[in-house]
């Protein structure tokens, strides 16, 4: 078989040739002493980007959320975030580990916190209760981007209770380039922000926790406590200067296809696409059509993609577009899902 076509995350992006060649002649130091001159350099770099005095290199986007709440809350309070962000769903419960935080969610349509659900949700610690201690957002959020007047009403409910916001931006510049703003404009809701090298900008690791200097300097012993000192990881940050110098002015061609797709599957049977803003696309199948199967059948024809991640029968898919998904793969995108799911129906003929 050919080459498989890899569409499970954005995460799968192997490095491009101009980031392997800077891997393998980044100048290096300890950077738990400070002294990784290209370490420096990324954390530089990506504090500019969002628009912050700091940030420390982190090895995920995982690792720099748990950061920002261990740095962030006292033990036995409350965040406030949304029920389907990624840190309350998908990082193995790791706030109660390692922050010893309570979780309380909140109705988020499409990554937006509605004034309405989170002002009545927010409270000072009392005899019985834990006080909140961080508010929690994410942009982009799933396939959507969040708008920046939703990111400011939140901003100023925070403001008012004089809590501080951290901002899941694992991918801020898909956000931004779907906003049509800079990722500083993004960030600048938020007193804290991490995002990801990782997804879609094709770094092979790590992430940036970006903030004050004094936040940051706070979050680096955080890293250290949570075993997140890489030593000469100065090999890992050229390729992420290269990601973020390179590639956010890419994204929006992965969110052109993205939307290509999305019209594509919508006029196949049975299909039931979301609307998107970034480089995911997200569709429900009937809940009579097997998601093994469907996932075999895409395997057999060179195709990887996930189980949806909540439940069969039937189930939500997430096909993920990037760096390496160029219009060859998203015709040949096309042809199996319109092998797997059935021809679109003919076109009715005009009079």
């Amino acid at each position: 078989m050919s080459e498989m076509i890899d569409i499970r995350s954005d995460t799968v992006t192997a490095p491009t040739p101009a980031m392997r060649k800077a891997m393998a002649e980044a100048e290096v130091g300890d950077d738990v002493y400070g002294d990784d001159p290209t370490v420096n350099a990324l954390e530089k770099l990506g504090a500019e980007l969002v628009g912050k005095e700091a940030a420390v290199f982190v090895p995920s986007g995982t690792f720099g959320n748990q950061a920002a709440l261990f740095t962030w809350c006292e033990r036995g309070s409350e965040i406030i975030l949304g029920e389907d962000c990624h840190i309350l769903q998908h990082e193995a419960g790791a706030a109660a580990v390692l922050a010893a935080v309570q979780t309380r969610p909140v109705n988020a349509p499409d990554g937006v916190l509605p004034p309405r659900e989170l002002a009545p949700r927010l409270r000072k610690a009392d005899l019985h209760s834990p006080g909140t201690s961080l508010i929690c957002l994410e942009n982009a959020c799933s396939g959507r981007a969040v708008p920046l007047t939703a990111m400011g009403e939140v901003r100023r409910i925070a403001d008012q209770w004089k809590l501080p916001v951290h901002l899941d931006g694992a991918r801020i510049f898909n956000a931004a380039a779907a906003l049509g703003c800079a990722a500083a404009d993004i960030a600048g809701k938020a007193d804290s922000v991490m995002f990801c090298l990782s997804k879609g900008l094709c770094a092979p690791v790590g992430s940036l926790l970006a903030g004050t200097k004094e936040f940051v300097e706070k979050a680096r012993r955080r890293r250290k406590i949570m075993g997140g000192g890489m030593r000469q990881a100065g090999i890992l940050a050229a390729a992420g200067i290269i990601a973020l110098g390179e590639h956010p002015s890419l994204l929006a061609e992965d969110h052109r296809r993205a939307r290509r797709l999305e019209e594509a599957l919508a006029r196949l049977p049975g299909l039931t696409v979301e609307k998107g803003d970034i480089n995911l696309v997200f569709f429900r199948v009937p809940d009579t059509v097997s998601a093994q199967r469907v996932v075999r059948q895409f395997h057999d024809r060179g195709i990887l993609i996930n189980e949806p991640q909540q439940g069969p029968p039937g189930g939500t898919f997430r096909f993920a577009l990037h760096h390496w998904i160029g219009d060859g793969e998203l015709a040949k995108l096309t042809e199996v899902s319109e092998a797997v799911f059935g021809s679109p129906a003919p076109a009715a003929r005009r009079a």
